[in-house]
């Protein structure tokens, strides 16, 4: 058997996991949560309307979106140094256009885990579990990132998220 370097290991893994579940109805989902998540766009968005409506935590879903701003661009920052590119195979279909052609870590994973983490500590509720997984699967589906660079996005996006709910901790009135 040929050793398969661990690139080459990725790309059989984001082959086999598109003829698994590359259904239409998973890539229509997948290409929802790619536009949704471009730029990081929706989770601005929702931070946007939860300084909105949460007139008296306004402040706080301004910093929690302003971390989920942060995650995106130190991801962004991360591709530009590394400069890994995207999968490139005849066994992976790429099935949404991207901004660019680096692939680590993903941008959308970095956005989705910090806005998890922020967004979840301001109502109380762990978002991680429910948004995450199926953001870091759909990158995958699409073909557009190697599992490595989900893994390694979510993980950027988990330490900023984390990061900035103690900078909020350390900023509430003391009781």
């Amino acid at each position: 058997m040929v050793q398969q370097r661990p690139a080459g290991r990725e790309t059989a893994m984001v082959a086999r996991l598109q003829r698994g579940i590359g259904r239409p109805r998973a890539v229509a989902a997948a290409r929802g949560l790619s536009l949704f998540g471009e730029h990081a766009a929706g989770w601005l968005a929702l931070g946007a309307i939860g300084a909105l409506l949460d007139r008296p935590r306004r402040r706080d879903w301004v910093v929690c979106a302003a971390g989920v701003a942060v995650a995106h661009g130190a991801s962004i920052g991360v591709k530009r140094v590394v400069r890994r590119q995207r999968p490139a195979d005849e066994s992976v279909r790429v099935l949404v256009g991207t901004p660019s052609r680096l692939s680590f870590p993903s941008s959308h994973a970095s956005s989705t885990t910090a806005a998890a983490v922020l967004y979840g500590g301001l109502l109380r509720r762990r978002l991680a579990p429910a948004l995450v997984p199926p953001m870091l699967a759909s990158r995958l589906v699409l073909g557009v990132h190697y599992p490595t660079d989900v893994l390694a996005g979510s993980a950027l996006g988990a330490l900023i998220g984390v990061a900035v709910r103690r900078l909020l901790r350390g900023k509430e009135p003391k009781r």
